[in-house]
């Protein structure tokens, strides 16, 4: 780069001024306007040209070599704006500030906006139903400073935690697109490894400075009223964001007006693992279909379907909010009442994500036409929501208000459809603004102007070969034949001779000409003017309608988990103090929905007596449903909803843990069973007797040996823990368990044959299972039969070999026979080897007692 700046100090002053503002820039892509076209020269055109598949053209010279460059059209910037942010890009956008026709030399241009994954707001840009988030974390293993910024709601939290493993599932449940970390880290940390990571200069974390900025952007005198008077790191991290945010915007961030303090004891807390696992917004394939949220979203409104993802994805921990969110889905199923509010709420729109770009001063007038069709809705929504008696409602509903004045200012000002940007004008209604209209109507006017003035002229002055005219050098003119021009009147001033005619202007047509020709420019610049005030006069607004915009959003959600709870029979859980978790009748909401069979429901009982359930039964017999089945009803509890089951009483969870399925982390250098291992080290690590853990296999990745040893001392380590456990196992050795651990039962999952097949019947029942029907499961896989008739020949010499790892079969009304619990009997041992060498009959009848006692002792 600088050698070609070196070579280009001699060149244009147009590429003079660009290597200015680039270098200001070196890691972005930058859009320079030149004229109708955004350029893009050097190494960001070859980028550019390749990602955003564009012909790469060149011009110029610079060290005897083409420059080369590429061109978008500025009026269609905002596709290609797109697929770059998509693709983790972030472009400066360079502009004409200084005006063409006064310039001396090349026109200046200014950086007016960074547009970076994290902080764009305009609505092409951003996927309407996600979060789009800007993250920022220093400290170290000790203690993390996490804040989190979403510019385009205005929602600026901070967070401080303990530990690699607890930042990386809260960056993981928060999923930012961008993610700063300080440039004085270590290189290839864990955070680093992430989409977005970029490094900032250490001093961007400073507390201090941090602490004065954020004062300053809320207008108070210090951080006491949002509770973070104690926070250090995170208040440097937050410090980070808001610079980062106002260098990207270059302008003022109004709607950011406050810091929220999270703490990770109020949320029930989910590893990455545990997310991904029981795809709550996001499948294991990557898409979003079949996932917790495609089930139980039906939100009215991008913004509700937004805080619906939230609160899936941080469920609470506190009682009188989720019973508060339970009484008012009560209340809305009353007489089906979400029936009324649900269309009432379509009217409202996005109008969070419309009020941050009006904070921002980069709204649409769409925007504001929507805003208009919000605000016009208000009080029939107010209405719907007096009739409501429920006290969280009520509340909500006072919060929502209604805006008479601003609902009529955007009634007068903007046409019913306005077109999508102001440049061209055409935004505002007639009548608005006097002068706005007497502009508009003289430009609009000219031709009939000039047509009566023709008239008049001709009877004032008895000529009937005047004519009034007009052409672009010489502007308006009262044009006469040579011979009637000595008849013209005295208040005619020559303009212009013509080869058989004269060419007048009066004052009055000089007036009229001054104002017509600017008054194209001037309607422009007025009505641009009105648009900027108009802005500006919303922004003082901005606080109680960003406090109604919160409050629609979450109406919406409940209106939402109350037609849920209708349509997909939920039913509501009720929290009790005595620790357990009871199930009559439980369904997994999403494999319900896939199939085209009755779901087969099944209860579960855990309380103090009773802590784990180890689950044996058949592959494809349901025992992975069945466990992801108890954590979805229990992370649906945990954010106020109704559950899918007929009954569920159950105390607060403070974690659920889930390791199930199983995958290479191939890139981090890990094998399927390093994987499962990591899981399930953090799982006794931090599992407490309030939380829910699932295990689902484990052990399988290694010899069958090493894996049942270390599956049964995991379970029996989860049974000290008291953890509520659903432990999945194909061992049947662990099925002694409850000899030895009260708190553990035996349940499976049933299955029969039927002509040589297999049909499972999905019921969970007492006890553990007498089978494992794995080669009826290779059968119905379509394993070829001479394949399974060999399997079932080592199947029999291995059980006639080997310890029985299966139980007997068993006929009906006959309990399970016992078995055979020393799994290690196989195994060689150094007495029988030593018994092997001898011979009995070289032995004298003292050296065999001898011998006998020897062996007892080492036994």
């Amino acid at each position: 780069m600088n050698m070609a700046t070196k070579d280009l100090s001699a060149h244009t002053p147009m590429m003079q001024q660009y290597w200015k503002l680039k270098n200001q820039h070196p890691e972005q892509l930058m859009f320079y306007r030149m004229g109708d076209f955004y350029e893009i020269f050097y190494e960001d055109a070859k980028k550019a040209a390749k990602l955003l598949d564009i012909t790469l053209t060149a011009r110029g010279q610079s060290a005897g070599q083409a420059i080369p460059m590429c061109g978008i059209p500025y009026h269609a910037a905002e596709g290609y704006l797109a697929k770059l942010v998509k693709l983790g890009e972030s472009v400066v956008i360079c502009e004409q500030v200084g005006d063409p026709a006064t310039s001396k030399g090349p026109v200046e241009r200014q950086v007016v906006r960074i547009i970076t994954p994290g902080t764009v707001s305009d609505e092409a840009l951003l996927d309407e139903r996600r979060d789009n988030l800007l993250a920022a974390v220093l400290g170290d293993e000790r203690l993390f400073g996490l804040s989190v910024l979403d510019i385009t709601s205005g929602r600026f939290s901070v967070l401080e935690i303990k530990g690699w493993e607890n930042l990386l599932a809260e960056i993981e449940r928060l999923n930012p697109v961008e993610l700063l970390i300080p440039d004085d880290w270590p290189k290839d940390l864990p955070a680093e490894k992430r989409r977005g990571a970029k490094r900032r200069a250490p001093w961007d974390f400073e507390r201090d400075t941090a602490l004065k900025s954020l004062c300053q952007q809320f207008g108070t005198q210090d951080l006491k009223g949002f509770g973070c008077e104690k926070l250090t790191l995170a208040i440097g991290a937050a410090g980070c964001l808001l610079n980062y945010a106002k260098e990207t915007q270059r302008t003022a961030l109004p709607h950011l007006r406050s810091l929220r303090h999270e703490r990770l004891d109020d949320t029930v807390i989910l590893d990455g693992a545990s997310r991904r696992n029981l795809e709550l917004d996001i499948n294991l394939a990557g898409g979003r279909e079949n996932t917790l949220q495609s089930v139980v979203d039906r939100c009215q409104t991008a913004m509700g379907s937004r805080l619906l993802g939230r609160w899936l994805n941080r469920p609470l921990r506190d009682r009188s909010v989720l019973e508060a969110r339970q009484e008012s889905i009560t209340c809305l199923l009353d007489r089906y009442r979400f029936e009324t509010l649900q269309p009432q709420l379509k009217e409202i729109g996005d109008l969070e994500r419309i009020l941050a770009r009006i904070g921002l001063r980069n709204a649409r007038p769409r925007d504001l036409a929507r805003l208009r069709d919000a605000l016009a809705a208000l009080p029939d929504l107010q209405q719907a929501m007096g009739q409501l008696d429920s006290a969280h409602l009520s509340a909500l509903a006072t919060t929502v208000s209604t805006y008479p004045e601003l609902a009529e200012l955007l009634a007068r000002a903007i046409i019913d459809s306005p077109p999508a940007v102001i440049r061209d004008g055409g935004v505002l209604k007639t009548g608005y603004d006097a002068e706005l209209d007497e502009l508009q109507s003289l430009s609009e006017n000219a031709g009939q102007y000039l047509m009566d003035l023709e008239t008049r002229e001709k009877q004032r002055t008895g000529l009937a070969n005047l004519k009034v005219g007009y052409n672009r050098v010489h502007g308006y003119f009262i044009e006469l034949p040579s011979k009637q021009a000595e008849q013209a009147p005295a208040d005619y001033i020559r303009r212009q001779t013509l080869k058989g005619a004269e060419r007048f202007i009066t004052p009055e047509l000089k007036e009229f000409e001054d104002k017509a020709l600017s008054a194209k420019s001037r309607a422009l610049a007025r009505e641009k003017q009105l648009y900027e005030e108009l802005l500006e006069h919303l922004i003082s607004h901005l606080a109680p309608l960003q406090d109604s915009a919160s409050a629609l959003a979450e109406l919406d959600v409940l209106s939402n988990l109350a037609e849920r709870a209708l349509n997909l029979d939920l039913n509501c859980p009720r929290f009790v103090d005595e620790p357990c978790m009871r199930i009559e009748q439980g369904r997994h909401p999403v494999v319900e929905q896939v199939l085209s069979t009755p779901f087969v429901a099944n209860d579960l009982n855990l309380d103090d007596a009773t802590r784990m359930l180890v689950i044996t039964g058949p592959n494809m017999g349901g025992k992975s449903t069945y466990m992801r089945q108890t954590a979805l009803i229990v992370l649906l509890a945990h954010i106020g909803s109704f559950v899918p089951a007929k009954s569920c009483e159950l105390s607060l969870v403070d974690r659920i843990f889930t390791r199930i399925g199983s995958s290479d982390d191939l890139a981090g250098g890990r094998s399927t069973f390093m994987v499962e291992m990591s899981e399930t080290a953090n799982i006794l690590h931090n599992a407490s007797e309030r939380s829910l853990v699932l295990m689902d296999e484990v052990g399988r990745g290694t010899s069958t040996f090493d894996g049942l040893s270390l599956a049964w001392s995991a379970a029996e380590q989860l049974a000290k823990l008291r953890a509520y456990t659903l432990f999945a196992t194909h061992y049947f050795e662990l099925t002694v368990l409850p000899e030895s651990e009260p708190i553990v039962a035996n349940v499976h999952l049933s299955a029969t044959e039927h002509n040589e097949r297999i049909v499972f019947l999905h019921h969970v029942l007492p006890g553990p299972a007498s089978q494992s029907y794995g080669l009826a499961v290779a059968q119905l896989a379509g394993v070829p039969g001479e394949v399974i008739l060999r399997a079932r020949q080592h199947l029999a010499r291995l059980e006639a070999t080997s310890l029985p790892h299966e139980a007997p079969r068993v006929g009906p009304g006959e309990a399970p026979a016992p078995m055979q619990s020393d799994m290690f009997a196989s195994l060689p041992h150094p007495v029988l080897e030593e018994l092997n060498k001898i011979n009995p009959d070289d032995l004298t009848p003292r050296k065999a007692l001898e011998l006998l006692y020897a062996l007892k002792t080492r036994l």
